[in-house]
């Protein structure tokens, strides 16, 4: 496994879905800056107020997954799923079918963000429901005002970059920042 994070810009994604998952999944991909298209036949009432303009009432066609780069499948049957899959990756593109583990090419890790900062937790599918738990104890370590923190030190680095400073310089100047702060408790405790 390689985890990686995907620079949304770069990845449209198509998302069938019904109900419930397929709503979850769209609420991270939009907490994420993703561009989705949805695809249900059957919406639920959330679905749809979820997707707005961006519901298909269909399944995608070969056309429709065209323009695609992954394609996530949530709250399908096993038989439709397993077809969408197969024309996916006929497609080029990568796919991941919820709680189906063999019809997928990649899984999605729990999430904590905290602005830019993202925090990934992965079990390789082996077991969603440790990640889950693992994510709830990492979101009451890492509070919510890490995300300014980040932004922080991303100032930080570009204002030493723009003065010229090497990598060293800069590392030793955010891990003087972290340390002085007490982000990550206090150095040699």
């Amino acid at each position: 496994m390689l985890p990686i994070s995907l620079c949304p810009e770069a990845v449209p994604v198509a998302l069938v879905g019904q109900g419930d998952k397929a709503v979850r999944r769209l609420a991270q991909l939009d907490e994420g800056g993703f561009s989705v298209t949805v695809f249900a036949d059957d919406p639920s009432p959330d679905l749809v107020l979820a997707a707005g303009d961006r519901l298909r009432r269909r399944l995608p066609t070969a056309s429709d997954l065209g323009t695609h780069r992954l394609l996530l499948v949530a709250d399908l049957d096993e038989g439709r799923a397993a077809d969408l899959a197969l024309l996916a990756r006929r497609l080029g593109l990568l796919v991941n079918v919820e709680d189906r583990t063999a019809l997928c090419d990649f899984h999605l890790p729990a999430i904590v963000r905290r602005g830019d900062l993202v925090v990934a937790i992965s079990t390789g599918g082996h077991s969603p429901r440790l990640a889950a738990r693992l994510r709830m104890a990492a979101e009451r370590l890492i509070h919510r005002d890490w995300g300014a923190r980040l932004a922080r030190l991303g100032l930080l680095r570009s204002e030493l970059r723009a003065q010229g400073k090497g990598p060293d310089e800069i590392t030793r100047a955010v891990d003087a920042v972290i340390d002085r702060e007490g982000w990550l408790g206090r150095p040699g405790a």
